[in-house]
């Protein structure tokens, strides 16, 4: 599976745990979750390579969703596993 893949893949499951995605133009190093008025949004750096937003997405998903209760394609629970520090 594919980098850009990965990160549509993420950016779903991002949505699906009630998660509003932003895209915006932060210089390719920038994004990430935040919480605004108790609502999580997450920034998606359009300048960032799709590996660098899928690894901030991989972090982001494991502060707003138990992945061990979802069912998520393994491709993507493994890159979710090697790229998170949440993870215990």
């Amino acid at each position: 599976m594919d980098e850009q893949r990965i990160l549509q893949e993420l950016l779903a499951l991002l949505e699906g745990n009630g998660v509003t995605i932003r895209s915006e133009p932060l210089g390719g190093s920038g994004g990430g979750l935040c919480t605004m008025k108790g609502k999580h949004i997450f920034f998606l750096d359009t300048q960032a390579p799709s590996v660098a937003a899928a690894a901030l997405c991989a972090e982001a998903i494991s502060k707003v969703a138990d992945i061990e209760q979802i069912y998520i394609k393994p491709q993507i629970r493994q890159f979710i596993e090697d790229h998170s520090s949440q993870i215990t």
